[in-house]
């Protein structure tokens, strides 16, 4: 049983988006349910796609999705563990207005013992006319790394193998 308190996205935001990659790209914490995490991308003019069109570029929306899609799954399951993006496919509709933030809001819709299912939507303000749909697998990883070492060291041990 861990003694890790139970993973709250709000919470977590606050330590998440103060550097990093989602702290440089400014994303930002909005709300959260059971199974779902909002967080939003502010407009910047150095994350634009095309210099003669003030639109956020493809890049900075898929990592907002990413970020959702993972703090979706923590918050379904209550635990911070690692996880890995398999596949995040991401189906524009269109681009996002000029100078507009976009908000991103991901479910984990499943779980299974080795994966999380995900799937979401981009916009920018209206939720009804979305930027892009998203859905994606994750590969969850149940292990605690440490433990896994200290067990794959004892074991060299045991076996009279000195992997130092």
């Amino acid at each position: 049983m861990s003694n890790q308190p139970k993973f709250d996205a709000g919470e977590a935001g606050k330590f998440f988006f103060r550097g990093g990659h989602t702290g440089w790209l400014g994303l930002e914490y909005v709300v959260h349910g059971q199974n779902w995490v909002e967080l939003k991308l502010p407009w910047r003019e150095d994350l634009i796609g095309e210099p003669d069109r003030h639109v956020l570029a493809s890049g900075p929306i898929v990592s907002l999705m990413d970020m959702a899609s993972g703090m979706s799954i923590w918050q379904t399951t209550g635990v911070f563990t690692p996880v890995a993006t398999l596949d995040l496919r991401v189906d524009y509709q269109r681009p996002a207005r000029e100078k507009s933030a976009v908000w991103g809001r991901v479910e984990c819709y499943r779980t299974t013992r080795s994966a999380a299912f995900v799937r979401g939507i981009a916009h920018d303000g209206d939720e009804a006319d979305p930027v892009a749909h998203v859905a994606g697998v994750f590969m969850q990883v149940s292990y605690d790394p440490k433990k896994r070492l200290e067990a794959q060291a004892e074991s060299a041990k045991t076996e009279g193998r000195d992997d130092d």
